[in-house]
C-alpha cells in the first residue's frame, strides 16, 4: 500500500506553460465557434454531459466536452474570470502540469458524480417513460473545475482575502466554506437549472486530490492558519 501511495504523490516536474490562459482560451474559442460560426455541426446535446448520451448512446467523450460547452455568455464570462483569478496563482504554485491534472480530474470526476445521481434518481426520464434519443438534464461548463481550482487556492493560500464585490474582504477558506454551505442549501432550496451538486462535488474531488496525491488535508491547514 505504501509503495502505491508513494508513486500516487511522486511529483511532476515542475513547469510553467501558461495552461490557465490556454484553458481560457479554448473555452471562449468553442463559445463563439459554435454558437456564431457553426464550424462545430454537432448538436449541443452531444457534446453536453447526460445520462442518455453518456449512458445509452455511449458517448463517452462527454464529461470531457462539456467542461468546454457553457449556456451564454454569463456563464462564460463567469467561470473564466474565475479560473483566470485562481488558476493562474495555483498553476505558478504546483506547475502546469498538476494544474492540469487537477482542472481536468475535478471537472471529470465531478461531472461523472452527477450523471450518476441523475441515473440513481431517475431525472432523465419522463412522464412518457425512457425516451432513449432525447436529452434531458444535460450539464455543460467548467463549473465543477472552477470549484474545485477555488478550494485548491484556498489550501495553498490559506490566509489570502478575497474581495466579494470588489469591497469585503474574507479569507479563501472561509469563502470556501460560505460557497459549500449555499451550493448544499440552494440543491434543495433553488428552482434554477444550475447544478449545484456538480459544484459541491468539485470540492470533493479537489479535497480528495489534495489528501491523496500531496498527503495534506485542506481543512487541517486552515485551522493550523487561523491558529497562528
Amino acid at each position: 500500500m505504501s509503495r502505491i501511495l508513494s508513486k500516487i504523490r511522486t511529483p511532476f516536474r515542475y513547469t510553467f506553460t501558461n495552461a490557465t490562459l490556454i484553458l481560457v482560451i479554448i473555452n471562449v474559442a468553442v463559445f463563439f465557434l459554435y454558437n456564431f460560426t457553426f464550424l462545430i455541426p454537432i448538436r449541443e446535446e452531444y457534446l453536453s454531459l447526460n445520462v442518455l448520451g453518456f449512458v445509452y448512446r455511449k458517448c463517452f467523450w462527454q464529461p470531457v466536452t462539456y467542461m468546454f460547452m457553457h449556456a451564454n455568455m454569463a456563464h462564460l464570462l463567469s467561470n473564466m474570470i474565475g479560473l483566470l483569478f485562481f488558476g493562474l496563482q495555483v498553476e505558478r504554485a504546483i506547475g502546469s502540469k498538476e494544474f492540469t491534472l487537477l482542472y481536468f480530474a475535478t471537472g471529470i470526476l465531478s461531472g461523472l458524480f452527477s450523471v450518476a445521481l441523475y441515473y440513481a434518481l431517475g431525472v432523465y426520464q419522463t412522464s412518457l417513460g425512457l425516451q432513449p434519443y432525447a436529452f434531458v438534464n444535460s450539464l455543460v461548463g467548467a463549473s465543477g473545475a472552477i470549484y474545485g481550482i477555488l478550494l485548491a487556492f484556498a489550501t495553498i493560500f490559506p490566509k489570502s482575502r478575497i474581495y466579494v464585490w470588489f469591497i469585503l474582504p474574507v479569507p479563501a477558506p472561509i469563502l470556501v466554506i460560505a460557497y459549500a454551505a449555499i451550493e448544499f442549501f440552494s440543491q434543495f432550496t433553488s428552482t434554477s437549472n444550475v447544478a449545484h451538486y456538480t459544484h459541491l462535488a468539485g470540492f470533493a474531488v479537489a479535497f480528495f486530490y489534495f489528501v491523496v496525491r500531496f498527503g495534506v488535508n485542506p481543512i487541517k491547514v486552515w485551522r493550523d492558519a487561523f491558529r497562528k
